[in-house]
């Protein structure tokens, strides 16, 4: 049985957020989204990246991405960018996370995914809370088949298995899985058109709700149309 670990001396959590290439971002919601899709992305990684520095233990966002808009606009909501080994999801978790612990070893370091656009910073702190009673500890999606975090005290090893299903990965590897009320918008990632749906039931935040309002109407940024490679 996994123990619960004394209390940590940490200041806080350092939070890994890894971003895909937007030619690669949210592919299954292109036709919902057309050309907006790459525009919607950032919109979402940008509110999740918020509302996690909003919330009172997490210390800073270290973002892991190669692609040059993502970076430009994550950075300019806070986050410390770097780039992605472009060996998959986990290995750029792990480099993340080796970034984290550079910057602050002492802390706690969580992997956050980056499609939260409903995130409440009051619930990721009853999350983090939660998870920095064990050494490793997990929080799986809506569906109970993926994981939207994942984190570790200070010193653990840092071992992510993010992918498929990946919650029982987590669970074969030995992590807590948080089992909690009202944390509904830190398990809503969002995939399909279903899922944003479901965000936009519990609030969206405000770059992805303009971005939501502009697919409906077809507009582009500046109520015209959107540009043919449909970034903003």
């Amino acid at each position: 049985m996994l123990k619960a670990m004394p209390a940590s001396e940490s200041s806080g959590w350092t939070l890994v957020v890894p971003v895909k290439t937007l030619v690669a971002a949210k592919t299954r919601l292109s036709e919902a989204a057309g050309p907006h899709r790459a525009a919607l992305a950032v919109a979402i990684a940008c509110d999740t990246v918020e509302a996690a520095l909003s919330c009172v233990i997490v210390a800073r966002i270290v973002v892991v991405t190669g692609d040059p808009l993502a970076a430009q606009a994550l950075g300019g909501v806070g986050a410390h960018v770097v780039g992605d080994p472009e060996a998959g999801l986990n290995a750029a978790l792990r480099r993340g996370a080796q970034e984290a612990v550079r910057l602050a070893p002492g802390d706690a370091v969580g992997a956050l995914q980056a499609d939260l656009p409903a995130l409440r910073p009051a619930e990721l702190a009853l999350v983090l809370t939660a998870a920095a009673e064990f050494e490793q500890a997990f929080l799986p999606d809506a569906a109970d088949v993926g994981t939207t975090f994942y984190g570790v005290r200070p010193g653990v090893p840092f071992t992510p298995g993010f992918g498929g299903q990946s919650r029982d990965r987590h669970l074969r590897r030995g992590a807590k899985e948080i089992c909690l009320d009202g944390i509904d918008s830190v398990r809503r990632d969002v995939d399909t058109p279903d899922d944003l749906r479901a965000a936009l039931a519990l609030g969206l935040g405000p770059r992805t709700l303009a971005m939501v309002e502009r697919i409906r109407t077809g507009s582009g940024p500046s109520g015209g149309p959107e540009q043919e490679d449909g970034r903003p």
